[in-house]
């Protein structure tokens, strides 16, 4: 095998370009996933990049760098519509592993439990890929493209995750269903982000659910029907009345099917109703 620890992200990107690498940042996947067998793939360590480890903003985007870990999200100083996503980084394993793992190597992952997905998805959060020949942008919903599978192409480096500052309004929230309280993949997540206008009517709403698909999806039928919602208390009618046809829930040992569709109305409702919360209009919610 080959090892490298590139100080550059030029570096990086030469180094893919010659050849075919397994990326290594936080590790938290790659190491566990080694179990006792020799490590054969040649590892491209990331972990000397610095530049890839910040969180920022331009006048049009936040930004997050791949190698941004789940407790720089939590400490950072963001608006409200990034709430849902700390409270997903909060149930990233535990602290050891917040402080290791990343934004990008969470994406990249792609794994259909992925806690940081949902939230993001109801950001509409882009991906930005970058290879020797240039860089491209591709949204987060087109980058996953199944379970362990995504849109990144031999010598693309993914650098940063954005969010549009016009999505990034509004209170969040986001629901996780597991075995356990802690220390546990998901059996089903939601994350909601709702904006209500001055009349308490919901102007804009992004629901997500994750762990019930192969890949997390955005509930938009649903989505629509809120929007048109008369006032809060609509919200729990609106979301019993759906069918939630979008997901593709499978039986596994975690759960089976029917009951992640039915948890997953459940949890939808319960991060709406977080949402709201946050953003002071709860009444009636659940008339």
């Amino acid at each position: 095998m080959r090892y490298a620890k590139p100080k550059s992200i030029d570096e990086a990107l030469a180094l893919l370009a010659d050849g075919s690498w397994t990326l290594l940042a936080g590790g938290t996947d790659f190491y566990p996933a080694q179990g006792n067998r020799p490590i054969k793939d040649h590892v491209l360590d990331l972990n000397g990049l610095q530049q890839l480890r910040h969180i920022s903003q331009t006048d049009s985007h936040y930004i997050f760098g791949a190698r941004a870990t789940w407790t720089d999200i939590i400490r950072a100083d963001m608006p409200p519509a990034f709430d849902a996503l700390k409270l997903a980084a909060r149930e990233v394993g535990s602290i050891q592993i917040q402080n290791s793992g990343t934004i990008a190597g969470n994406l990249c992952n792609a794994s259909p439990a992925a806690d940081g997905v949902p939230p993001l998805l109801t950001l509409s959060a882009e991906v930005v890929l970058r290879s020797a020949g240039g860089e491209r942008v591709v949204g987060l919903s087109d980058f996953i493209l199944g379970n362990r599978r995504t849109a990144r192409a031999p010598g693309e480096l993914l650098t940063a995750v954005r969010v549009p500052k016009e999505a990034a309004i509004g209170n969040s929230y986001f629901v996780k269903l597991g075995a356990r309280r802690y220390l546990v993949i998901s059996i089903a997540m939601a994350a909601a982000r709702v904006v209500v206008d001055e009349a308490g009517k919901l102007s804009d709403v992004a629901l997500s659910v994750g762990a019930c698909s192969a890949v997390a999806t955005r509930l938009q039928a649903l989505e629509e029907r809120l929007r048109q919602a008369v006032a809060p208390g609509d919200v729990a009618r609106l979301v019993e009345a759906h069918d939630f046809a979008e997901l593709t829930p499978i039986d596994d040992v975690r759960g089976s099917a029917e009951y992640r569709r039915k948890a997953a109305r459940e949890i939808v409702l319960r991060a709406l109703v977080g949402a709201l919360a946050a953003s002071g209009k709860t009444e009636d919610v659940a008339a």
